[in-house]
């Protein structure tokens, strides 16, 4: 009898793709978080938004605020809050080391990822962040501009 193979869950639900323009991102990891049944079947339909969210760390323990899950159609009557805080799942070495690079260094945490795991959780990719200046965008707007250039012109030219 054959062997199963296990079904590749490494799902992307949501990207927050404007937080790679607007912050340099020094440092990322992965984190688990509470949900409800109604919000795991929403974001199983892909339906969920990051890119106003971020974290804060409140009590020793990390939250992601302004995060958009929509309601599941099925579940109304035992539904969830749509912008609702959720608990982030790390250790207590980790949400120290975040404490301390927000508080020393004036950096933000921000949401990069949510994705479901091999295992079909759902994970967030966190990172600690500092605020890119507007001169700061146009180089790395100039430079990516220029890595185009330069890769169509090598692939002409081949």
């Amino acid at each position: 009898m054959a062997k199963k193979q296990a079904p590749d869950n490494n799902k992307l639900i949501v990207e927050n793709r404007r937080a790679r323009y607007d912050y340099s991102i020094e440092d990322v990891l992965e984190c688990g978080i509470i949900l409800m049944g109604s919000e795991v079947k929403a974001l199983r339909n892909g339906s969920a938004n990051i890119a106003e969210s971020y974290v804060d760390i409140e009590n020793g323990e990390l939250w992601l605020i302004n995060s958009y899950v929509s309601l599941y159609t099925q579940a109304q009557n035992f539904g969830h809050e749509e912008r609702r805080r959720r608990k982030l799942l790390v250790s207590k070495k980790q949400i120290s080391k975040l404490w301390q690079a927000k508080g020393r260094q004036a950096m933000t945490i921000v949401a990069l990822k949510m994705y479901f795991n091999d295992k079909g959780k759902v994970k967030l990719l966190i990172g600690t962040a500092k605020g890119k200046k507007q001169s700061d965008k146009r180089e790395t707007e100039k430079k990516r501009d220029w890595n185009r250039q330069k890769s169509r012109l090598l692939r002409d030219h081949s």
